[in-house]
């Protein structure tokens, strides 16, 4: 029978692994936010966050699986407790800092530092929490299963409150000093529920012994009946496939995250949608009802990975983010739902749930490390996405192999399509390249072409986002082109100051270009986070030694750009140009009310502040206008045309200053576009940024006209 202490003791379970499962995924964000500014805002840093969590993950399931199995209740209970007590020591929860500096050559690894002496020991802990009080009720011969979609269900709501509820309503201290209380209330909830289990354990342990005596002794057939029924250890293969399964979702949920960040913004919204998507899948996949179909589930994957092939063979398909985001988050639904479902159908007897959750927790981590770290080493180019979809129909050819000939002969050829693509997006890729490398920052590509007059040409790339060109031959190798023509926002504002020692300030280096406006006696300085765009812009570009070559004082500072120039004190630019774009993804934290102060201050009285706000997805000059009047400055939109047979992009640059003569010969002589900004947009801060409200409308590219 059940004891009233039991019920009091199952709703424990639950309260406990729901509240632990939204602290841990309310902390990823979070904590990953805290820290992105300091490594430029990019976007590997979110993914290098995956891959601490993943791997703690795994290290909590581990600690979960070791306690149950090797010591006793009391034991169990009373090392857990410590452990918690332990934690207590690191709130509030704070960046701590460990590496004096953090490293342009090797970030990745300075954010696992980072992240491990600052969260570890409480993501550890809260990790554990879903295995080993699933493992306290099945000793109690309770059903425990479902507890794993209530708390991949808990784990959903966080990451859905974070962006939308609590990002937006918060600082971020504030949200830090949120979590600690509540992580102190789950140390409290989690320690009362550990030693109650100790003691429901052993009521529950001497209960089953008493009762299998009783029937040994009225009748022996039931003892050998039990034994009989005991499920016989999973077979090699069914951990393979555990960790295969699992290690495909890791993989797709990390890749689609690049996929998206890399192009649009690494902000928490686009870090939280497919990591919500991934948890949904495991919510439903363990639900105590499940709605799995194999037989509709396998045509839902084909037909996805279909469309995803087609969206990397035509990347027009996804020009628009309106169709980019759901598009790639659905994929990744269907094809995770897929992998979870048939994970549940595979699961073994609860007493070995904790072995199984291990497996699943070391697939996930693999399949991080992989994306992550492995890759950007192993590949020029982020290739992992249209690997992953290879994957994962290898995958489904695995699993779905015995079903019979046709479903064999269907998915051999459809994994062979999708290699094909895989082959097809590498050589389109690399075309006409001279120079294809990667590092933490992203894939950079050089390519040489030729104009209309058949001169020579080479074009920096981010992704597929071009970031500066230059003729190869003087004397056209001298002049600004791409979108820094003379005729653009930053043109007129370098053009404006005629004196001589001129101080101008670029955060952004890409080709050097803007070093194309220098004269002898100006001081040119470069704010620049990636040291592979240094040795790019000094090795296949032209354009910072031209500028030394005729007597230009050129500098690049290394590292983020808002600590180099708050460390910078004693700047003072005539002309600041924010420039700071890795392919069509901004870091935003450079696009704040405080970075527009610190901006400010580093420009002399009358000095002029250009932003590129050129974006595919992102209608940015609203965002800088607000920014603008706030911060009580003038601002004016120059945009400028293509003008193709001169290797002119057209291009938009906000122009922000308080010099009244600039401002006066402007508005006399050149052509500006008014800026519509929406009725409800903010101000952003370090602590906010909307994204929605600044989406551009709906667009595909028209391949006839190309």
């Amino acid at each position: 029978m059940t004891l009233p202490s039991t019920r009091f003791v199952r709703l424990l379970y639950s309260l406990t692994v729901a509240l632990g499962a939204f602290l841990l995924f309310l902390l990823e964000p979070l904590f990953a936010k805290m820290i992105l500014p300091r490594f430029g805002g990019s976007a590997a840093v979110w993914s290098t966050c995956l891959v601490f969590f993943q791997s703690a993950l795994l290290l909590g399931y581990y600690y979960a699986d070791v306690l149950t199995r090797r010591l006793s209740a009391t034991r169990q209970a009373s090392t857990h407790i410590a452990l918690l007590m332990v934690s207590l020591a690191l709130m509030p929860v704070a960046p701590h800092v460990v590496l004096s500096a953090p490293s342009s050559n090797y970030p990745a690894f300075h954010i696992l530092v980072l992240l491990m002496a600052s969260i570890g020991l409480p993501f550890v802990l809260l990790s554990a929490t879903s295995p080993l009080i699933q493992a306290w009720k099945a000793r109690m011969g309770a059903a425990a299963y479902h507890l794993f979609a209530i708390s991949n269900f808990a784990s959903l709501v966080a990451l859905l409150s974070f962006p939308f509820l609590i990002e937006p309503r918060m600082s971020s201290h504030r949200q830090a000093q949120l979590w600690s209380m509540l992580y102190a209330v789950f140390v409290i909830l989690c320690s009362l529920t550990a030693w109650m289990s100790r003691r429901e354990g052993a009521i529950a342990g001497a209960v089953s012994a008493a009762v299998q005596v009783e029937q040994a002794a009225t009748d022996p057939a039931v003892v050998v009946a039990a034994a009989s029924a005991s499920p016989a250890p999973s077979s090699r293969h069914d951990w393979i496939l555990w960790l295969a399964l699992s290690a495909c979702g890791s993989v797709l949920l990390l890749a689609t995250t690049n996929h998206l960040t890399e192009d649009v913004a690494p902000v928490p919204l686009l870090w939280v949608l497919p990591l919500a998507s991934y948890l949904l899948t495991f919510t439903m996949a363990f639900a105590r009802r499940s709605f799995y179909s194999r037989w509709l589930m396998m045509r839902f994957v084909a037909v996805v990975l279909g469309s995803l092939g087609y969206a990397i063979y035509d990347p027009s398909f996804t020009e628009s983010v309106q169709v980019a985001v759901p598009l790639f988050c659905l994929g990744l639904f269907v094809c995770c739902l897929f992998c979870h479902s048939e994970l549940a159908r595979l699961r073994p007897a609860p007493e070995r749930l904790t072995s199984f959750y291990l497996m699943i927790a070391s697939g996930g981590a693999l399949g991080a490390i992989f994306v992550g770290l492995i890759a950007p080493v192993l590949f020029a180019a982020a290739y992992e996405y249209p690997l992953s979809l290879c994957l994962m129909a290898l995958a489904a050819a695995a699993v779905l192999w015995n079903t019979g000939w046709l479903s064999r002969a269907f998915w051999t050829v459809g994994t062979a399509a999708l290699v094909a693509v895989l082959a097809y997006h590498v050589h389109a890729y690399e075309r006409n390249s001279i120079l294809v490398a990667r590092n933490f920052y992203g894939g950079l590509r050089v390519q040489l072409h030729y104009d209309w007059l058949k001169r020579p040409y080479h074009t920096l790339y981010h992704g597929q986002i071009e970031h500066g060109a230059q003729f190869l031959d003087p004397p056209k190798s001298a002049d600004p082109i791409t979108y820094y023509p003379r005729n653009s926002g930053v043109g007129l504002a370098l053009d404006f100051f005629g004196q001589p020692s001129r101080h101008i300030g670029v955060v952004g280096l890409g080709s050097g270009t803007i070093a194309a406006y220098s004269r002898r006696g100006d001081e040119v300085r470069f704010y620049e986070i990636n040291p592979l765009i240094v040795k790019i812009a000094n090795q296949e570009f032209s354009y910072l030694n031209n500028a030394r070559t005729n007597g230009v004082d050129v500098a690049i500072r290394m590292g983020d750009a808002r600590l180099s120039l708050a460390a910078d004190d004693s700047e003072r630019f005539d002309v600041l140009v924010i420039d700071a774009f890795s392919g069509d993804a901004i870091p935003v934290h450079l696009l704040t009310r405080e970075a527009v102060a610190l901006y400010l201050r580093r420009l002399k009285p009358d000095g002029i502040l250009a932003i590129h706000t050129s974006n595919t997805y992102l209608d940015l000059n609203p965002v800088v206008k607000l920014l603008a009047d706030d911060a009580r400055c003038e601002s004016r939109l120059i945009s400028n045309s293509d003008d193709l047979r001169k290797l002119i992009d057209a291009a938009d640059w906000m122009l922000l200053t308080r010099n009244q003569d600039f401002l006066l010969k402007l508005d006399e002589n050149t052509l500006q576009d008014s800026i519509e900004v929406p009725p409800r947009l903010r101000v952003w801060t370090d602590d906010y940024n909307n994204l929605f409200q600044i989406l551009r409308p709906m667009k595909f590219l028209n391949k006839s006209a190309d």
